[in-house]
């Protein structure tokens, strides 16, 4: 479990991260969403100890996360947005590398490396160094990566950006298998279609501070089920229902180019973001 407490990042005079309150179940695939500038990836520099807390803790099963406590810090392992590998490295020579800096024994090093990339569909490609692999070849390595060390928990900032709509789906599917092993997950993404299908629980974050935390299906139940896009001179205007009765009665009262479909977290992303987010 993590929980974190009064949370709060400060650079000079701008606070990135407010007093954050929150709390991860073990195994669970929870999301943080917000707009540029929320505090998504302080908060996720202060998960995996690159950046100290202003203020507050954060405490994972119960004890303090800190510097000082490699065996905690062990448990955690992070995938960031920009690919940190050298780019004339072979996928075995990556793999190996990570692991002696782990101190772990090279046997050992060896069998996991056969197991993950047999598990990312990479064996075929392992003798590729790092620069001839494609964008979703390079994010999968990321992810036998972080989990040769068998962490507990799994930090995922903007895991897909870049990635094509095939490679994202089979992201998508190796994220759930390991969800499904117990993992404990915690993703950042500007993919709202991503937090909805992998997320089971979703913090939104706007300038630093926590918003709400909900299900997908919560949030996008509290705004509307059903939603009408209507083509208007200005642009497409929504407009969201809790009944479909309801939707489909506003679309008899209008004419022009109209659409009724299921309301999405995007949706509620957006319509947040215009009212108060932003």
């Amino acid at each position: 479990m993590i929980e974190i407490k009064n949370l709060t990042k400060k650079f000079d005079d701008f606070t990135a991260v407010d007093s954050l309150d929150m709390t991860i179940e073990t195994g669970e695939f929870f999301g943080l969403l917000g707009p540029n500038g929320a505090g998504k990836t302080t908060t996720i520099g202060m998960l995996s100890t690159l950046l100290l807390p202003t203020e507050g803790e954060i405490r994972i099963d119960g004890q303090i996360l800190s510097r000082k406590n490699p065996a905690l810090k062990r448990k955690i392992s992070v995938i960031t947005q920009e690919y940190s590998m050298r780019q004339d490295m072979t996928m075995d020579e990556i793999m190996e590398y990570q692991g002696r800096l782990y101190f772990m024994p090279v046997k050992q090093i060896r069998e996991k490396t056969e197991e993950l990339l047999e598990f990312c569909g990479l064996k075929e490609f392992r003798k590729r160094t790092v620069r001839r692999l494609s964008g979703g070849m390079k994010r999968k390595l990321m992810v036998c990566r972080a989990l040769l060390t068998d962490p507990e928990i799994l930090l995922l900032d903007e895991p897909t950006a870049g990635m094509d709509a095939l490679s994202r789906r089979q992201m998508w599917n190796l994220l759930r298998q390991l969800n499904e092993k117990n993992l404990t997950i915690l993703l950042t993404t500007h993919y709202m279609e991503e937090a909805q299908n992998l997320c089971q629980r979703v913090a939104l974050m706007d300038k630093g501070k926590l918003e709400e935390i909900n299900t997908p299906s919560g949030l996008i139940e509290a705004l509307g089920t059903y939603a009408v896009d209507e083509v208007t001179a200005q642009g497409v205007r929504s407009r969201y229902f809790h009944e479909r009765r309801e939707a489909i009665s506003y679309l008899e009262s209008i004419s022009g180019q109209t659409t009724l479909r299921d309301t999405t977290l995007e949706d509620v992303f957006v319509e947040r973001a215009g009212r108060h987010l932003m």
